[in-house]
């Protein structure tokens, strides 16, 4: 633990050492101004000056400003900084000497700078010269007279003045030299100047003494504009040439730019076109007159001279002068040389961007002639170029270039103002996403699509299209199909019928991509042609068994006649109704195939057997079976497609039977006759026909009795013979009252060949068999009317 003894005897020890710091040193480049106040120089003396050595917070330095004025008195004052200022009586002290010096003091000592010692002239700044004016002339566009007031009585100080000057737009200035500003001038003429050019003007002065005082700051700007004066270089002339199609012909389009150095506004050019032969094609007039285009920028504006149709095979010298208030221009001239004959072009084009420029690179063409290169940028409807020296192979586009715009760039030899053929590359100074996507039409089959899309218009492409790509979707998967940039048109196949699609197109550049619209589409049921070509089909194969099926008809008309129109004899001009031995009958072809529904037996009238042999042979029939037939009233079969039916005469059936064949009877009847159905009798005997037919109509009570009808019969039997045996000497009258007892008394009926074997056609048991020559074999009735 530390006593209070040693601490006191520690701070004794330590209030016994000398503070810690260095010596001052002495102060360097000491300087001092007097100013300008008003009309004089201030009495205020500022001098500055520069510390040497090391400064501590301890042991600071203290700095002491001493002016003296020889034969009068010494000014002083101390300050910590380093600079101080001192203040004079009265006035300043013209055309006196001032001796100036620093004192550094501090505890471990005190130093002095050197001794400054000059007039009080070598320390004055004064004011900038006022009242700058610039005078432009007329007769002198390349001079400005400019005028300005000293600013202080040249009684204090004598000055000397500096004018320096640029023309607007630029910053580099231009200084006069100071042998010709060296005297105490107020006014000074600017020459070399470009006419008709803004210039600006500034002047400073200090003390004429060389080496005497400090420049006055620089004088307010002064503006002024030159006269103006005849051009003094060529217009920049040029072409731009377009081929027309299906002619041999290219349109030619003449422009130019304003000369470098127009001297002036440009108010018009004059344009003279010339062809191979120097025959002018102005119309004989030479020059042409063409006014100037309005500029509304500050650049050189681009003038369209004249607009040509020059043939392939031709060739022209054009020439231009620019005119303004002052005089023309020297003449620009360019020869466009025939299509074919055109000098040949640079090689190796390259055209890059890099710094936010567009640089080109290329080689020159075998050819040593070369006077100058022409670099042509064209962008839509403007065009833009600049030239550059025979030398050239690298340069960059000095215009004014738009980012995300394509540019063709061209390069063109010129060959003593000969044209060339161009090299050129599409470029940009900068790329960017397509500001759109491409417009896509739609071509829908049932299994495939086709897209066509139109490329992206050139200012919405904001770059190089490197690729396109398909995406569709039908709702559950997302396709996509990339293509070149150079395709315009695809299909997508393998796509499913009557079903619903989404596409679109992206198009795609280095810095990005954009989508087309979306498009919904749905696939067809049937392909394009399918459902034609299935209508005509079916309908050629409907012609086909139409026409087939009316070649059947015509070929087997008298089959499908059998077949579905059957011919059915009709009752009504049946003659056995009314055919009686005291009726004459025409002569009738007999029918065959029962269509007729009439069978004729004869029989003979001894034997009393059927003559019908045909029939005997093709309807054979059992003899039990028609046993019962043979003792009833009816025959017992039928040939006409119908069954046997039991006669309600039959003695073995009972009383229902009777009922049953009521509804159908079959009826019979004999005619005595040698012909039949018209035919004449001969005198050869004569036989009796049998007839039947089946009918449904109910039987008569002479058909009921077998008796009865037996008379009757028998009776008729022996009138038709009575008539046939007398039928050369028959009497109309007895065959019309046969007729009218036909139509009176029987119905005409159907008849059908007898089925039945000759053997059956036996006479009844209750007659004898010398009745007669003629006889029924079975009995028929018929119903009166």
């Amino acid at each position: 633990m530390v006593s209070a003894r040693e601490l006191l005897l520690f701070a004794c020890l330590t209030s016994a050492l000398p503070a810690r710091g260095d010596r001052p040193e002495k102060p360097e480049n000491v300087s001092c101004v007097a100013v300008q106040q008003q009309k004089y120089i201030s009495a205020i003396f500022r001098c500055e000056w520069v510390p040497v050595g090391r400064q501590t917070t301890d042991v600071p330095t203290r700095y002491t400003l001493n002016v003296g004025v020889l034969t009068s008195r010494t000014y002083n004052v101390s300050t910590n900084e380093n600079s101080a200022q001192v203040e004079f009586l009265d006035s300043f002290p013209y055309f006196m000497t001032l001796e100036i010096w620093v004192e550094a003091q501090n505890k471990l000592g005190t130093v002095q700078s050197e001794r400054l010692k000059e007039d009080a002239g070598w320390f004055v700044k004064t004011n900038p010269p006022s009242a700058i004016r610039v005078i432009s002339e007329k007769d002198f566009p390349t001079s400005l007279l400019i005028n300005w007031t000293r600013p202080i009585h040249k009684e204090y100080v004598r000055l000397t003045y500096q004018i320096r000057f640029r023309p607007n737009g630029s910053q580099s200035w231009i200084y006069v030299p100071r042998v010709d500003t060296a005297m105490d001038i107020q006014s000074f003429r600017l020459q070399n100047l470009q006419p008709d050019t803004v210039y600006i003007t500034q002047v400073r002065c200090k003390n004429s003494k060389e080496g005497y005082g400090y420049w006055s700051d620089w004088s307010h700007i002064a503006t002024k504009r030159t006269s103006e004066g005849r051009p003094t270089s060529k217009p920049d002339l040029w072409r731009t040439v377009a081929e027309v199609d299906g002619k041999n012909e290219r349109r030619v389009q003449i422009i130019c730019k304003d000369p470098v150095f127009t001297n002036g506004r440009i108010l018009r050019f004059n344009i003279k076109i010339q062809d191979q032969k120097d025959k002018v094609e102005n119309g004989g007039l030479g020059w042409e007159s063409v006014n100037r285009s309005e500029s509304s920028s500050g650049q050189r504006e681009i003038t369209v001279l004249k607009h040509i149709g020059l043939a392939d095979q031709k060739r022209v010298k054009v020439s231009v002068t620019a005119i303004n208030s002052a005089g023309k221009s020297d003449e620009a001239s360019l020869v466009i040389s025939e299509k074919a004959h055109e000098p040949p072009p640079v090689k190796e084009l390259k055209v890059w961007s890099n710094g936010g420029q567009l640089w080109l690179e290329w080689s020159p063409p075998n050819s040593t002639s070369v006077s100058e290169y022409v670099v042509e940028w064209v962008s839509g409807d403007h065009v833009d170029w600049q030239r550059e020296h025979r030398n050239t192979s690298l340069t960059f586009i000095k215009g004014n270039l738009e980012k995300f715009v394509c540019y063709n760039v061209s390069v063109y030899p010129i060959y003593s103002g000969w044209s060339g053929k161009p090299a050129s590359k599409a470029a940009f100074l900068e790329q960017g996403a397509p500001s759109e996507g491409p417009d896509v039409k739609l071509k829908t089959g049932r299994n495939e699509v086709e897209l066509v899309w139109s490329e992206i218009p050139r200012r919405s492409r904001r770059g190089f299209i490197t690729n396109y790509t398909i995406f569709y979707t039908n709702g559950s998967q997302i396709l996509k199909i990339t293509v070149p940039a150079t395709t315009t048109s695809f299909t997508l196949k393998s796509l499913s019928g009557n079903t619903k699609y989404d596409t679109w197109i992206r198009a795609s550049t280095i810095r990005g991509s954009a989508n087309s619209i979306n498009h919904s589409f749905t696939t067809l049921k049937y392909a394009p042609g399918e459902m034609e070509s299935i209508v005509v089909g079916v309908s050629l194969s409907f012609l086909f068994v139409v026409l087939m099926t009316m070649l059947l008809c015509v070929y087997k008309k008298d089959v499908i006649k059998d077949n579905f129109w059957p011919q059915i004899p009709n009752p009504g001009e049946s003659t056995i109704g009314n055919w009686s031995p005291d009726y004459p009958l025409k002569a009738e072809t007999p029918k065959e195939n029962c269509l007729s529904g009439i069978s004729v037996l004869d029989v003979d009238v001894c034997d009393g057997k059927c003559v019908f042999e045909e029939d005997k042979a093709s309807l054979p029939l059992k003899k039990d079976k028609y046993l019962s037939e043979e003792h009833s009233s009816g025959i017992g079969g039928s040939s006409c497609m119908s069954s046997p039916r039991q006669s309600v005469s039959d003695s073995d059936e009972g009383g229902d039977m009777a009922e049953t064949t009521a509804s159908t009877v079959q009826y019979s009847s004999v005619v005595a006759s040698n012909g039949y159905k018209g035919q004449t009798p001969n005198s050869q005997p004569q036989q009796a026909i049998f007839s039947r037919s089946e009918s449904t109509q109910p039987l008569l009570d002479s058909e009921e009795n077998p008796d009865m009808m037996l008379q009757e019969v028998s009776r008729q039997s022996q009138r038709f013979t009575h008539t046939a045996g007398n039928q050369d000497s028959s009497n109309p009258a007895d065959i019309d009252q046969l007729e009218m007892e036909q139509q009176e008394g029987v119905e005409p009926l159907d008849f059908c060949p007898l089925e039945e074997d000759s053997e059956q056609t036996t006479p009844p048991d209750n007659q004898s068999e010398g009745a007669g020559s003629n006889y029924m074999t079975q009995l028929g009735g018929y119903r009166p009317q």
